[in-house]
């Protein structure tokens, strides 16, 4: 995976944000965003704990989902979003390092080191990553 992190909020509640890879079954061809199948979107996440955060993302369908150290963790912007939802569950797609993946353009190389998104992309709720139908678990076998 290729970043996230997290932090503690006073009440003791977390906010977990990944970097994940877009699923390939979301709707439409990019689901409103320019980010098209396998791209890497943002994903934030309130919860009670981590655990609890990671285990949100895993019943949803997100399978391969694990936090590994903490060495992008949500910014007060994305923070103030993930609370104002009432989901608490938010994606959009994710800032990339180099736009036209061009070494040399004068842009930090590190991710850490990146300036603020200029282009603001609006977040989703998370039902418009996974596709219309949503995630209705795994399928059972008839009794």
């Amino acid at each position: 995976m290729a970043g996230g992190g997290f932090c503690r909020l006073p009440n003791g509640t977390v906010v977990v944000a990944l970097t994940l890879t877009r699923p390939a079954d979301g709707t439409g061809p990019h689901g409103g965003t320019g980010a098209g199948p396998g791209a890497p979107v943002r994903v934030l996440v309130h919860a009670a704990n981590r655990a609890r955060a990671l285990t949100r993302l895993r019943n949803l369908g997100l399978r391969a989902v694990y936090l590994r150290g903490n060495d992008r963790p949500p910014t007060p912007d994305e923070v103030t979003a993930v609370l104002h939802h009432p989901d608490g569950l938010l994606w959009r797609a994710a800032p990339q390092a180099d736009p036209a993946g061009l070494p040399g353009l004068g842009l930090p190389s590190s991710p850490s080191a990146l300036p603020a998104q200029s282009c603001q992309e609006l977040w989703h709720p998370i039902r418009a990553l996974l596709g219309p139908a949503g995630y209705a678990g795994p399928a059972r076998p008839a009794a």
